[in-house]
């Protein structure tokens, strides 16, 4: 084993138990998500070599391009020759409307219900510090908030990100380095996608260290995390509930605050709203003004105290 191939599972080794540091002893099972590109292929290699004996693997044929089939018994024989237990999933209802979106909502579905029947406890996927930088350019873009900003979470509920800090360029060398010829999907160069085009204009970025943005994130998502901390103790302390709806009865903070409490009290009302950013920001200015206004089905009352009730519903004439 050289020394580079061994600095990177002890990095690995150290990310991983950094996020779950108990995963040593308890005797979980980790399941990886492996399409058969280099970055999942990485994944796969170092979780084997690490935690040998502890690991699933699937691979998810969305049923979108002819050679995903032949890619994922590829994988599944990787995982043969090493004594991997392997699974390929594929939708039963074929994938419409906003491809990308579509395909990982499909994944995702698929992977959680993988792990439910194969009693695995943890899914680690290969996202690494170059999706990690192209989430975080094209969320600025877009407009995005704190919550944008601070880019993909490194561990959501039972998803863990162990590569997130680690530079792709890094993960190639590593597997081509054991000898095995990553797939390529050709979807990765589609310029109808906007990450396709995001990570394009990227490359003027060569000879920068990539993984400085993972911090930026880290530390962006730490403040979240305080900001959200602080909403709760206010939310506690200021948000009334009642049969009819809620009340903020203090509105005087700051507004990032006041955004996060009026989401609040939507969501009692109405837990499936999903109002867009300036629509909030409108809301909010108009309640200031102790104007009376509709977000979605929730009628808004502003004044020194905000009240939120559902939208009596409208007689037809």
């Amino acid at each position: 084993m050289d020394n580079e191939t061994a600095s990177l599972k002890e990095d690995f080794a150290e990310a991983f138990y950094r996020l779950i540091p108990a995963f040593e002893s308890n005797g979980e099972k980790l399941g990886l998500a492996v399409s058969g590109g280099p970055d999942s292929l990485a994944l796969l290699l170092l979780a084997f070599d690490v935690f040998p004996g502890r690991i699933a693997a699937a691979t998810v044929d969305h049923g979108l391009r002819p050679a995903a089939t032949t890619e994922a018994e590829f994988v599944a024989s990787l995982c043969r020759e090493r004594g991997i237990a392997h699974d390929i999933l594929r939708p039963v209802v074929p994938i419409r409307g906003s491809i990308q979106s579509a395909a990982r909502h499909a994944r995702y579905g698929l992977l959680h219900d993988w792990m439910k029947e194969n009693d695995i406890h943890w899914l680690a996927t290969a996202h690494h510090a170059d999706d990690q930088l192209e989430t975080m350019i094209m969320r600025i873009l877009r407009g995005s908030g704190i919550d944008g900003m601070s880019g993909i979470r490194e561990k959501r509920a039972n998803i863990i990100r162990p590569l997130l800090h680690f530079r792709k360029s890094a993960l190639i060398a590593y597997v081509a380095s054991q000898g095995i010829e990553a797939v390529d999907d050709p979807s990765n160069r589609d310029q109808g996608f906007d990450r396709v085009r995001g990570r394009q204009a990227l490359k003027d970025l060569e000879g920068f260290d990539t993984s400085l943005a993972s911090q930026s994130a880290s530390a962006l998502g730490s403040a979240r995390e305080a900001i959200e901390w602080h909403v709760e103790q206010l939310a506690a302390e200021h948000i009334k509930t009642a049969d009819s709806g809620c009340s903020l009865e203090k509105t005087a903070f700051p507004h990032e605050i006041q955004r996060r409490l009026l989401l609040k009290c939507l969501h009692i009302c109405d837990v499936s709203l999903s109002p867009r950013g300036s629509q909030i920001d409108q809301t909010i200015i108009a309640l200031e003004r102790g104007e009376t206004v509709t977000l979605g089905n929730i009628l808004c009352r502003g004044g020194e105290n905000w009240a939120f009730q559902t939208a009596p519903q409208r007689r037809n004439s």
